[in-house]
């Protein structure tokens, strides 16, 4: 299978790099894994990630699923003359979890010049699934920065 991805040049320690500083640093993603069209990330389900009841909370998976599906979008485009920008998002919470990992895959349903499609599967560390989410990533020129 032939990569989707705009570089082959790219590195799972530089994708976590770019994620520093970032919401998905403080809640302790990970990016895993890139295949040839497919990315996977995985998070842990601790005291930053749960609710009240003490299962992942529905926003830190739905965090995950948007986390995943953007960068995967910001891997297809030119980053010189484009940007992506997340559009719409939903998510199906399937499964409760209290303890370990969620991982992440992201494999697109539509990539076109003006918008990508992911699909994105989230499961627990036994690879039940936990969550199904899909996103719908805005593909735009990229703006020559104003002279101040």
């Amino acid at each position: 299978m032939k990569p989707i991805w705009f570089s082959l040049d790219i590195s799972l320690d530089q994708l976590n790099e770019n994620g520093r500083k970032t919401m998905g640093e403080w809640v302790g993603m990970e990016f895993t894994e890139i295949g040839p069209d497919y990315l996977r990330a995985m998070m842990p389900v601790d005291h930053r990630t749960i609710q009240p009841y003490g299962l992942l909370h529905g926003g830190a998976s739905a965090a995950l699923a948007e986390t995943v599906g953007s960068v995967a979008s910001a891997l297809i485009i030119d980053p010189e003359k484009q940007i992506c920008v997340g559009q719409e998002i939903n998510a199906n919470h399937l499964r409760g979890v209290r303890e370990g990992y969620v991982h992440a895959i992201a494999k697109p349903l539509h990539i076109g010049s003006g918008s990508h499609v992911w699909d994105i599967r989230i499961t627990d560390d036994q690879h039940k699934l936990v969550c199904v989410s899909r996103l719908t990533v805005a593909v735009l020129a990229k703006r020559e920065k104003k002279a101040e």
